[in-house]
């Protein structure tokens, strides 16, 4: 018989090292045709982390996501980055990125002062152009300011910045301090059946509700989640490495070495909890590693809710599930008096 459980796990992870330097750096750089040419040390690795960088420049610039250009990853030209970990590129990375825009824009602004006739402190940067706060029609175009700018004054608009998390080392007698400089938090919802005969888990539904401040992208930080719940998936029923009695690896491959597939993966529903961090860029936080913590405690707290059974080693097979269910009527047998 099939018997349904619901399980919830909760987690709260740190975003970037512990105490120890966490900086990254990066470059800036506004073209004459108003474009933006960003540097940074950073690795791409499929988790959108580039699409997101250039967004924290657009918008510190007031230009279009598509007029900027991402340059990463290469040592010969870019500046330092303590790496795509930690689940810091968005906070650490991205407040770089930031006051490397914000020092090219002032060089902006102060070359379109004198063009608009205002002080620094009256204009702002929006829609491709650089214009008076209270009267956006006296505006000019950033890739003409820029031009101005490098051509006739001599000083291209380039800003370069570097960012590390303010942290507080651990004092050894009273265990206080900030290791970290910022944190986020989930809740997880799992829903299986349990075939008690066979032990056979099929996870129906998972509930995800992340917390990351801002979402500079919602649409990514959504593939973000899911993607660490298959992994979470896997975790939790499938995946295991297996060693013979010499410790040879004998599930080397991925004929032999279980993934979740498409086919195996639940209906997931994410919730955003959208928040602002002050000390991130434009509010945001992350959200990449923190997406998997909470899945396989979901889900094997869902199976205790169906079944009665704690499974205690990962991954919760079939023939674990089992056992322990056979273990719990045995238990449950000698219980009952003669």
């Amino acid at each position: 018989m099939k018997r349904r459980g619901r399980g919830i796990a909760c987690m709260w992870y740190p975003i970037g090292f512990t105490v120890d330097a966490n900086a990254s750096a990066a470059t800036v750089k506004v073209n004459e045709d108003g474009t933006a040419t960003v540097l940074t040390g950073t690795v791409e690795t499929g988790q959108g982390s580039l699409t997101v960088l250039g967004q924290i420049a657009a918008e510190a610039l007031g230009i279009a996501t598509d007029d900027v250009h991402v340059v990463s990853a290469d040592t010969d030209t870019t500046p330092m980055d303590t790496g795509a970990i930690a689940s810091r590129t968005t906070y650490v990375t991205g407040n770089a990125i930031w006051l490397a825009a914000e020092a090219a824009k002032a060089i902006l602004f102060e070359t379109a002062a004198p063009m608009l006739g205002v002080k620094v402190s009256q204009l702002e940067a929006r829609d491709r152009k650089i214009q008076v706060k209270s009267f956006p029609q006296r505006n000019v175009s950033i890739g003409e300011v820029a031009h101005r700018s490098q051509v006739v004054l001599g000083q291209p608009a380039i800003g370069s910045a570097s960012w590390n998390p303010p942290t507080v080392a651990m004092d050894p007698e009273t265990g206080q301090g900030k290791p970290f400089a910022t944190y986020v938090y989930a809740t997880q919802i799992a829903e299986v059946d349990v075939d008690d005969e066979t032990g056979e888990v099929e996870i129906l539904r998972i509930a995800a509700a992340h917390d990351c401040g801002t979402a500079i992208n919602p649409m990514l930080v959504e593939g973000q989640v899911e993607g660490g719940i298959s992994m979470g998936v896997g975790m939790a029923l499938q995946e295991e490495m297996l060693f013979d009695a010499n410790g040879r690896h004998i599930n080397p491959n991925l004929t032999n070495y279980i993934m979740p597939t498409s086919l195996d993966m639940p209906e997931i529903a994410v919730d955003i909890v959208q928040g602002y961090d002050p000390t991130g860029p434009f509010g945001a936080k992350g959200v990449g590693e923190p997406t998997a913590v909470p899945t396989a405690a979901a889900i094997l707290n869902a199976i205790h809710d169906a079944v009665g059974v704690r499974v205690t080693s990962l991954p919760a097979t079939a023939e674990k599930v089992l056992t322990a269910i056979k273990a719990k009527r045995a238990a449950e047998v000698k219980q009952i008096p003669a």
